[in-house]
């Protein structure tokens, strides 16, 4: 597979770096802010660019027929929903990755289960605090949005998140920029009688670039608008399985 590379940043450097290590991989473009994208088809596409460059790189892909991964966070979304008004009609894939982390898959699956213990209990409160190095832009992180995204739907009863003080409605979420952390995100269930908090912490940008090959191998023969998770669910499905399994036999 030839791989291209919007981004020069470390996270691309990263990529690009364990792509040319990989004996199925090839990498044939790492392309920087005011770099032009050169002739010849990719097999796949990775962008860990900045937010404002997100709408050219899926223009481009869209042009070209081009599988992609983005990487990038921060970005408007209604971008992608002007530019592909029917995903379902699309002949490549276009995979949304706020996070490259299997566990951070795990915890997406982790907060619809917590989500809907707290439909149960409807003076429980749902929360999420994240914490990122002091140079990161957006915030709160795409990972953070996602997973609020899913404590929302499990419990039923939110309808999204708020920063700081929780509106009606919306779960509540906090953002810290400091010092030099990779990532830090954690769920909490505080209901009146007791507490559960779910945490990951990334201590290593490989990581998410060892995550950025597996959703390159992943995205070519797949179409539409997809999700890291997707990518994940062959490993994960079965772990849910067997816990399943295992519960029934108690």
């Amino acid at each position: 597979m030839r791989i291209g590379i919007f981004g020069r940043g470390r996270l691309g450097s990263m990529v690009a770096r364990l792509v040319e290590e990989a004996n199925d991989l090839s990498l044939a473009w790492v392309l920087g802010r005011d770099d032009t994208v050169p002739a010849g088809k990719v097999d796949a596409a990775l962008d860990v660019s900045a937010a404002a460059a997100v709408e050219e790189h899926l223009a481009w892909a869209l042009a070209s027929g081009t599988p992609m991964v983005v990487g990038a966070t921060g970005w408007d979304r209604g971008t992608l929903d002007a530019l592909v008004p029917e995903p379902k009609a699309l002949s490549i894939g276009i995979m949304l990755a706020p996070n490259f982390s299997l566990a951070m898959a795990f915890m997406r699956r982790a907060a619809l289960a917590l989500g809907g213990l707290a439909a149960l209990e409807s003076s429980a409160d749902l929360a999420i605090i994240e914490r990122h190095h002091r140079a990161k832009a957006d915030a709160p992180s795409g990972s953070a949005k996602l997973l609020a995204q899913a404590l929302a739907e499990g419990s039923g009863r939110h309808q999204g998140w708020a920063l700081g003080t929780a509106a009606d409605g919306a779960l509540s979420l906090a953002s810290l920029r400091s010092g030099s952390a990779v990532g830090y995100h954690e769920l909490r269930y505080e209901a009146p009688r007791e507490t559960i908090v779910f945490s990951h912490e990334a201590h290593t940008r490989e990581l998410f670039a060892e995550g950025a090959l597996r959703a390159l191998r992943w995205l070519p023969g797949h179409t539409g608008i997809v999700s890291f998770d997707q990518a994940c669910a062959d490993i994960l499905a079965p772990i849910f399985q067997t816990a399943a399994t295992r519960e029934s036999t108690l």
